[in-house]
């Protein structure tokens, strides 16, 4: 891939723009996550969307999977912006991994906290819509310019995409007709200075460091800063 985007909020390029029929790729997607993640034990749907109706369907941790798995579903129904040689990725979904402690009622959303990673799933699957933009594995969307934390439980301010690793390869992709694949991409939130290595050096040494400091792809708001210095000289 070129070099690595990270995309910050502009001025937006669409119109609000009211919908309110779920996904039309909706059936296609909770069959696909329930041949190889599992059934999703309930589904967040939205009120009001706007472009694209946003739902995120929840899988329950397993003994097998001892973490909340979420997906959305309603980003694929428009293209995205996408260069000309990155045709492949004009369709996808986001998802995240919640360790399986984590707060999952309604009303313990009240608290950002809790509600912060829900919310990031629904901003970056509106993304490429209202900017007219694209997302795909390497990029980074900041929270805000400058980044800013996501909420207070956390000192991570930036969204990183890669392919969901956590899941088997099959999943990675859904062919719904020759025209439309959806790619699913795993949300990982970074520190700035993850963030920045990124930009500067691209993914390959951002997931080395990952590996290195044995980086838990599922979310872990106190996790080690993988780009942290342990020293300063003065």
């Amino acid at each position: 891939m070129d070099r690595p985007h990270n995309l910050r909020h502009t001025d937006r390029t669409a119109e609000f723009e009211l919908v309110t029929a779920a996904s039309s790729h909706l059936d296609a997607i909770v069959s696909h996550v329930e041949k190889h993640i599992g059934k999703p034990a309930t589904v967040l749907h939205e009120l009001v969307s706007d472009l694209v109706h946003v739902d995120i369907h929840v899988v329950a941790p397993t003994p097998q999977r001892n973490y909340y798995t979420l997906v959305t579903s309603g980003m694929s129904d428009r293209p995205m912006s996408v260069p000309a040689k990155f045709q492949e990725y004009r369709f996808a979904e986001v998802m995240i991994c919640l360790p399986p402690d984590w707060p999952m009622e309604q009303a313990q959303w009240k608290d950002e906290r809790n509600y912060w990673p829900i919310e990031l799933l629904k901003v970056l699957a509106r993304f490429p819509h209202k900017y007219t933009t694209w997302l795909g594995p390497g990029h980074t969307v900041p929270n805000g310019d400058p980044p800013a934390p996501y909420a207070a439980n956390t000192k991570m301010c930036c969204a990183f995409l890669l392919p969901p690793v956590l899941e088997p390869p099959d999943f990675w992709k859904l062919a719904i007709d020759e025209q439309t694949v959806i790619n699913f991409f795993g949300v990982h939130p970074l520190y700035r200075e993850e963030m920045r290595l990124n930009l500067k050096y691209g993914m390959g040494p951002l997931c080395d460091r990952f590996d290195k400091h044995a980086v838990s792809l599922v979310l872990d708001v106190d996790r080690p800063n993988g780009c942290q210095k342990r020293f300063w000289f003065f």
